[in-house]
């Protein structure tokens, strides 16, 4: 049985993905950042909920580490915690990218540090990152500047790890999705058709080819993931 690591599991997203993963017989951690959330998932008996907060370099290391003692082995991890923000040049100082970075890049920069280690020395093993529409085309991230610049790092962070990792069975993708599918959008974009969004039940079957046998040949993957957004 393969165990996956996924982080924000209880979002709109993380849970469509654990959900999938768990009906596919992996066996699953997902972390949360603070107590009241350790039941959103429900129970499972391939499930464990782990409160983690992946802004502490430290204390995410450490909770990589005891994955590993005691699984011996994550064969994937996937990174879904995140951040939005909108502004342009104008309307978005320092501090704000300094904000989306950690959200958005740090948060998976933690832990893929002590995960590609051991992915390394096993010799395989998936990482997959969310990325972002806005850090692709200079058309949307112009309005969405912080966002932008903090998803784009993602794309280059996998760019280092496949050339790291050339040769071996060890693979980080980056999936870039447009429109969720969620209720909070939809409140906030009522005058937009949904049903040319992307449905999370449909990204986590994406995530799940990824990490599975069917895409073992994959190498240096990127997945623009627009429907008709």
């Amino acid at each position: 049985m393969k165990t996956v690591l996924i982080t924000g599991a209880n979002g709109n997203l993380g849970a469509a993905v654990t959900q999938t993963f768990l009906e596919n017989g992996y066996r699953v951690v997902a972390t949360v950042l603070a107590e009241s959330m350790l039941n959103d998932l429900g129970t499972h008996p391939n499930l464990s909920v782990e409160v983690v907060n992946l802004m502490d370099e430290t204390a995410t290391e450490n909770f990589v580490k005891s994955l590993i003692d005691t699984y011996r082995q994550l064969d994937a991890a996937l990174l879904l915690v995140g951040g939005f923000a909108m502004g342009g040049i104008a309307d978005t100082p320092a501090a704000d990218i300094d904000k989306q970075i950690s959200l958005n890049f740090k948060t998976a920069y933690h832990v893929t540090r002590p995960v590609f280690s051991q992915m390394m020395e096993k010799g395989s093993g998936r990482i997959v990152f969310i990325g972002a529409r806005p850090a692709l085309e200079p058309a949307s991230g112009q309005h969405l500047v912080a966002y932008g610049l903090s998803k784009s790092l993602l794309f280059k962070l996998a760019e280092y790890l496949n050339e790291s990792a050339k040769g071996k069975n060890v693979m980080a993708a980056v999936v870039a999705p447009s429109t969720l599918d969620t209720p909070l959008n939809r409140q906030s974009m009522p005058d937009v058709d949904p049903g040319k969004w992307v449905k999370p039940a449909a990204l986590a079957e994406i995530l799940e080819f990824i990490v599975s046998e069917k895409g073992s040949p994959l190498r240096e993957s990127v997945y623009k993931v627009y429907n008709n957004a």
